[in-house]
């Protein structure tokens, strides 16, 4: 007999209006025995069951649902079908590439799954704990449903610490050289997937890297926080002239010079190591000028307590970046922090632009790329925001 768990009284508007999670704080008490990572039942204060999922007492987030059919079995077929169902979208949805996020957790409805595919081979997270004592059955169905030739495991994130659970790193299926060569857009890149950063690569900029194409003919670009040269590379094969990639680590930096050679680019991509906001001060003394400015940082606020930081961190890049931009210029500036609403960042980008008496022009608006969707009544699932300003 499963355990209940029964939310406090009132607390169950979030999880109908489609989110996943229940928090410890809205539980009332838990009826009958379990251990940590079973499947329980999850009901309202009346008694009515809303859906089923796991449960990690130990962790602020205590159920992730999986079903909300109380007559749905949560069983190998059920994790099959999801992960079949993942496959198929992404086949539907994602051309042109090798290279692409097959399960994107509870925008799947697989709780703290995370699964890219790198060429031949998948890389996974397991990132809680109800999702971590199903592995091996995890491994067994893509193994069957995508056949990679290997698959490498990065549960290494810390948000597993405040599961309880310890990094984990490895093969998982098969052995294989760690750096995997995959396609993009019609450029090649080599992914690290063992020491780079989450699974090797940010997939989730691919379609915007292919949106910023015509800003580029003839173009000198700045590429801030280019990590591995995703958008360095796309600039240069899009025709700009020349693209400096700025970013604080060496071997980010080696990535993107391999990156550049691969593609041919090595005679336009400089690779810079610095600090960017130090750099950014640099330019502007020295009067250097760009055509387009990009700037992908990490994100500057991955809990709501760092959110006043991130706004000041974001509004320098981009105050800086505007000043190095001529009349007619382009701003590109992203945003992957969750914590960091859509209006807020706009508003951030606006108030830079006043403070150095520029105007801007939305020329597009853009989110995460379609292997990573959204799963509405899930806000942490829409984290990603990209524009394309024009400075005037």
């Amino acid at each position: 007999m499963e355990a209940r768990v029964i939310l406090a009284r009132g607390r169950q508007s979030r999880v109908l209006e489609g989110h996943p999670w229940i928090y410890a704080n809205e539980i009332e008490t838990v009826e009958g025995q379990y251990a940590s990572g079973d499947i329980v039942a999850v009901c309202d204060a009346r008694g009515r069951t809303l859906g089923r999922g796991y449960i990690n007492p130990a962790s602020q987030i205590a159920v992730r649902l999986l079903t909300r059919d109380e007559r749905e079995p949560v069983d190998e077929e059920l994790f099959r079908r999801r992960i079949q169902e993942a496959w198929d979208y992404r086949r539907r949805w994602v051309r042109d590439t090798d290279a692409f996020r097959v399960v994107f957790a509870e925008a799947d409805r697989l709780p703290a799954l995370i699964v890219d595919k790198f060429g031949d081979y998948l890389v996974v997270q397991f990132l809680a704990l109800g999702m971590d004592v199903r592995r091996n059955l995890i491994v067994q169905l893509l193994d069957e449903i995508v056949r990679p030739k290997g698959i490498y495991e990065r549960s290494d994130a810390p948000v597993r610490e405040l599961e309880g659970l310890p990094p984990r790193t490895g093969f998982l299926r098969g052995e294989f050289p760690t750096t995997v060569e995959i396609v993009e857009n019609g450029f090649r890149f080599l992914v690290d997937v063992e020491r780079g950063q989450k699974t090797g690569y940010f997939l989730d900029q691919r379609e915007n890297r292919a949106a910023i194409a015509p800003l580029m003919p003839g173009a000198r670009v700045l590429d801030c926080f280019s990590y591995t040269g995703g958008f360095a590379v796309h600039c240069a094969g899009y025709g700009a002239r020349e693209v400096t990639a700025v970013d604080a680590s060496a071997e980010a930096l080696a990535m993107v010079r391999r990156n550049a050679e691969l593609n041919g680019f090595d005679d336009r991509i400089i690779a810079r190591e610095a600090n960017v906001f130090d750099e950014l001060r640099r330019l502007e003394a020295a009067g250097e000028k760009y055509d387009v400015v990009i700037l992908d940082p990490p994100a500057f606020a991955k809990n709501k307590a760092a959110l006043a930081g991130a706004v000041r961190g974001y509004k320098e890049i981009n105050l800086r970046a505007m000043r190095l931009i001529p009349p007619h210029g382009y701003l590109v500036t992203a945003s992957c922090s969750y914590h960091m609403p859509e209006e807020l960042f706009y508003a951030v980008v606006q108030d830079a632009a006043n403070d150095v008496h520029r105007r801007l022009r939305l020329v597009e608006g853009r989110g995460q790329a379609k292997d990573h969707p959204v799963l509405l009544g899930a806000g942490e699932s829409r984290y990603l925001k990209f524009l394309i300003l024009e400075v005037i």
